[in-house]
């Protein structure tokens, strides 16, 4: 593949795994909505700050209306409720042996090949921490994990190309043939992050609490039985096992809370992207988006997800102004829980 690499959606994923590759030497072009970030970075180049390691990035940097030419690998890191949208501006500046390869939150691949066909779309599990701070500012809050594999499983030239270029992101990066494997843990811990929104408190806080393990065991248990019920293979990360929750045992399931959380301790990262969405940058959260293939699968296997439904419905309140973040939208849930629900 011919490089340079076209970055749609300069935030905190697409902004830091670019940022690390234009510091590593890659040519890099960044496509953004946001008119002020764009023009921060054209002007200063991105910071990226944190403990991991602190630069400048010296990035091209354009607005949709901007862009030209076509590229044979694009990374779409935009929020899951803009893919097809994004995908859409993209389709015409991908060559015709061109891939787009998705670091994104949630499960977003079946959009991607709708509009770019399936083999042109590959996928990407990522799960590290990271914030936009204000135009052209990145805070990379620690390390995490890197998967990147084909949707059918297949090893192609290409995928070992993508592999090797995001090792200059993460050293260890992984290549697989289970990629869903990985996405489907992630919806799994999708439910953990939702919980620790809702609790509206610090995610290692959260974490170490007592309190509020009985709902991180249902919510991650809901959407594991469902990745089951689709017959999908569960992969760990990070010391988090999401195929643990599904037989129900409280002390693996502890003991997966405790190695996640062991494993990110030291990140700069206090709370959930969905918590900033909401508290900080008063916006909607891509919550809806990331959650419509979860109820989808659970419907077509009839499997119930009660205490994961009202956990959705209560941020879409947030962002409606019907109700306030507080911790007592988790007590609520946990009162559900103990009466059986």
């Amino acid at each position: 593949m011919s490089r340079p690499v076209l970055v749609c959606g300069a935030g905190a994923i697409g902004g830091t795994i670019a940022g690390f590759l234009a510091d590593a030497g890659h040519p890099v072009i960044f496509v953004d909505t946001a008119a002020d970030h764009v023009a921060a970075i054209r002007q200063d180049g991105l910071k990226i700050s944190g403990p991991v390691k602190s630069f400048v990035a010296r990035c091209e940097a354009f607005t949709p209306d901007e862009l030209s030419g076509t590229y044979d690998l694009m990374l779409l890191a935009v929020k899951a409720q803009h893919t097809e949208s994004a995908v859409n501006m993209l389709r015409p500046h991908l060559s015709k042996a061109g891939a787009v390869v998705s670091v994104q939150n949630g499960l977003n691949e079946k959009i991607i090949a709708e509009i770019v066909g399936v083999e042109r779309t590959i996928g990407c599990f990522i799960n590290f921490t990271a914030d936009y701070i204000g135009p052209g500012h990145i805070e990379y809050g620690g390390r995490g994990a890197v998967v990147v594999g084909e949707v059918d499983g297949k090893t192609r030239t290409r995928t070992k190309y993508i592999h090797n270029l995001l090792l200059d992101f993460d050293a260890d990066t992984k290549l697989s043939d289970n990629i869903f494997g990985y996405l489907w843990s992630k919806m799994a811990f999708f439910a953990l992050l939702l919980s620790q929104t809702l609790s509206d408190t610090p995610t290692a806080e959260f974490l170490d609490a007592p309190k509020f393990r009985p709902l991180i065991h249902r919510m991650v248990g809901e959407v594991a039985k469902v990745a089951y019920a689709e017959g999908i293979r569960l992969m760990e990360f990070q010391g988090f096992d999401a195929g643990s929750f599904i037989s129900g045992d409280k002390a693996s399931m502890n003991q997966s809370i405790d190695d996640y959380a062991e494993s990110r301790r030291g990140s700069s990262k206090l709370y959930s992207g969905f918590w900033r969405d909401l508290a900080v940058r008063k916006r909607q959260t891509e919550v809806g988006s990331q959650s419509a293939p979860i109820f989808q699968v659970a419907a077509k296997h009839d499997v119930k997800i009660p205490i994961f439904t009202r956990a959705v419905e209560m941020i879409s309140e947030i962002e409606m102004g019907q109700t306030a973040l507080s911790e007592k939208l988790a007590d609520e849930l946990l009162v559900r829980i103990a009466s059986g629900e």
